[in-house]
């Protein structure tokens, strides 16, 4: 047998490796590669297929809440948003004949499901079974917030978030918690600290940065992906839902003390406007929703909910907010329908507008517009006797939804700051007492500081008058801190507003007259030192409100006293100027009469003001009269006032109380603006 040819067995074999080798690579192109092919799409979500681990961790989780009745239903936006463009096919597809993975299959690190809790019935053994299937389960509770204001009941925890993981993909079950305005709620997702922060990317989460409330959506089943799921009827609706979905709680505990420090009123009339207010309220979201319409609590009934989660007894009116630019043609006619006839209607949809309607029992349904602007919104308002036009001043804002006498509605998220811009020193008095004690102090001692500042002598002299201290103080606390608010409401009366108005008058008179005298003991004769004190001594507090605006930090310079003088101002400038003339006997007359004469004027000039709800200045025809003679001005003086007057809500006043004295329509805000002075 002669011998084999080593380069020829060596030639065979890799011939026959070659062969093989290409055998194998025509069999993977042309059957398994078709194979494998056949469930993908042309689209973006069909580059995995059914055995991605996406569409495997969706599968695992629908067997398990099917099995175990657990009621949940598909909530992620992205993957609702993709059924939502191809409804029409999810609809006709029926369960097994899909061949092509377009929706579960899109990559992503979370599917959201959210699970009605009311409807589940079987919690008990659920995480163990999940873990038995290969799920790795996280369960976030947390303690009920309507609970928070009752001690026995305020440290139950409620489940808020499950988030089960399966290999690389995770399972973001949120809780929906049904609320009695019959909608839905969810809770922030808070890590305790024996969490591990690493177990998913948890800032990816698309639920649970802060609680949200969504209307409870009617669901349906349908076929996605080959898997049997419960979406909501209107899939886009929920969608442009998720971003505006930002849900604050009422502030029950501090409600609860604020209650055990000030009784609430349940007299039968306060039980009874308040049913009316709600019922109102219930009916005018009815009609707002029915339009399309967004709207908000604003005034009144705002600070009812921030200060107390409830109506305020003693208000007389609902109090709504609407940005202008959802204004719409029909909405008269559409609140006339429903049976509440419009009383006034202030100002046009350019500007200034604000609707009053007029519910049943004498409850009134007030509706401001807000205007935005680049750095700031307002909302106008307009005197009912004078017409007069105001503007009130807002930092931006956004709407957060919350409950209130069982109804989800929106207040501004930034319900602190849109407060103290709606009522100033009041809500500074609720947030800060310390802060508000002060500022009123300045407002009674304003004069004293000023004219120890300017006679160089100690500024805290005010305070050795410990009888007028405690005074001052205990009127500060009755105003602002009385049990139902009795001394605030009291005031509201115009009789007792008049009194207390004519003896501050007459106080004024008796601080220009020792402020003339005492720079006359420094500066025997100095006519120009004793008009300066004596005008610091009678209008210091409106002087020195720059001081006390910027300790509040609301301060603006075209509020300022020395650009724009008050009526306050100016009469004391004028009295401060009559009695230097009279103690330096330029003027043939006592100064005992001459008191008389400059008080009676003064009281009768602010009786007359108030009565007639005007703040013209009495001194305009003079001051337009002096100012041609002296600097020829071309434009008279009321004119450029009444000008600014239209432009800013501050009318010559160095307060935002006086600012809301002379324009406030509703109870609510006169009570507080009546405070503040």
């Amino acid at each position: 047998m002669s011998r084999i040819n080593k380069n020829v067995v060596l030639a065979l074999l890799t011939l026959a490796s070659s062969a093989f080798l290409l055998f194998q690579l025509y069999y993977y192109k042309h059957y398994l590669s078709t194979k494998n092919g056949a469930g993908l799409s042309k689209s973006k979500g069909s580059r995995i297929g059914f055995d991605s681990t996406q569409w495997r961790a969706v599968k695992k989780f629908i067997m398990l809440t099917s099995n175990q009745n657990v009621p949940v239903f598909l909530i992620d936006p992205l993957i609702l948003e993709l059924i939502n463009k191809n409804f029409e096919q999810v609809k006709n597809t029926s369960h097994g004949s899909t061949s092509q993975c377009k929706f579960f299959c899109v990559p992503r690190d979370f599917t959201a499901f959210a699970l009605q809790y009311h409807l589940w019935k079987n919690e008990e053994g659920w995480f163990r079974i999940a873990e038995n299937m290969g799920f790795q389960c996280l369960k976030i509770e947390s303690k009920d917030p309507r609970l928070d204001g009752i001690d026995s009941l305020s440290g139950t925890e409620i489940p808020l978030h499950y988030i089960c993981k399966l290999a690389t993909h995770a399972i973001h079950l949120v809780v929906f918690h049904e609320r009695s305005g019959n909608y839905l709620w969810h809770g922030h997702l808070r890590l305790k600290e024996h969490i591990d922060r690493k177990f998913v990317p948890f800032r990816k989460l698309q639920f649970g940065r802060y609680p949200g409330a969504f209307d409870r959506p009617e669901l349906q089943q349908v076929t996605v992906d080959g898997l049997e799921v419960l979406i909501p009827k209107d899939p886009m609706h929920f969608v442009e839902e998720v971003p505006h979905s930002r849900f604050i709680e009422c502030r029950y505990k501090e409600a609860r003390a604020f209650f055990q420090q000030y009784l609430d009123d349940n007299t039968v009339e306060a039980v009874a406007f308040r049913k009316s207010a709600k019922e109102l309220l219930q009916l005018a979201a009815k009609t707002l929703n029915k339009l399309g319409v967004p709207f908000w609590l604003s005034s009144g009934t705002c600070l009812g909910w921030y200060r107390q989660c409830n109506i305020i007894p003693y208000s007389k009116d609902v109090d709504l907010g609407i940005f202008i630019q959802d204004y719409k043609s029909d909405i008269i006619l559409a609140f006339q329908d429903a049976g509440l006839p419009l009383k006034h209607k202030f100002g046009k949809v350019e500007d200034s507008l604000e609707l009053s309607f007029q519910g049943k029992d004498d409850v009134k349904l007030d509706i401001f517009f807000f205007y935005e602007e680049t750095d700031h919104m307002w909302n106008g308002g307009t005197q009912a006797k004078t017409g007069k036009k105001f503007k009130y001043l807002f930092p931006k804002f956004t709407l957060c939804w919350t409950e209130f006498v069982d109804m989800k509605v929106h207040v501004p998220c930034e319900t602190l700051e849109y407060i103290e811009a709606n009522y100033g020193a009041a809500a500074l008095a609720w947030k800060n007492p310390i802060s508000s004690w002060f500022t009123a102090m300045l407002h009674c001692f304003g004069g004293g500081i000023l004219s120890c500042l300017l006679l160089a002598e100690p500024p805290l002299k005010f305070l050795a008058n410990h009888t007028n201290i405690l005074l001052a103080s205990s009127i500060w606390y009755i105003t602002f801190f009385c049990p139902r608010d009795l001394v605030s409401q009291g005031y509201s009366y115009l009789p007792v507003q008049l009194l207390a108005s004519g003896m501050k008058e007459v106080t004024r008179t008796w601080k220009i007259v020792g402020g003339v005298t005492h720079a006359n003991s420094y500066y025997k004769n100095g006519w120009i030192v004793m008009i300066a004190i004596g005008w610091a001594r009678g209008a210091g507090g409106t002087i020195i409100t720059n001081f006390e605006r910027l300790l509040k930090g609301d301060w603006k310079p075209e509020g300022d006293e020395w650009l724009k003088m008050s009526y306050p101002a100016k009469v004391t400038l004028l009295g401060s100027v009559i009695f230097t003339f009279q103690h330096t006997q330029h003027l043939a007359i006592s100064k005992h009469n001459l008191m008389f004469l400059y008080t009676i004027f003064i009281v009768a000039t602010k009786i007359t003001m108030m009565t007639t709800q005007t703040s013209t200045m009495t001194f305009a025809p003079f001051e337009d009269t002096l100012s041609r003679m002296l600097f020829g001005w071309q434009q008279p003086f009321s004119s450029c006032e009444k000008k600014s007057e239209a432009k800013s809500p501050s009318n010559g006043t160095g307060s935002l109380a006086s600012k809301l004295v002379d324009v406030a329509s509703d109870n609510v805000k006169k009570k507080h603006t009546k405070k503040n002075e």
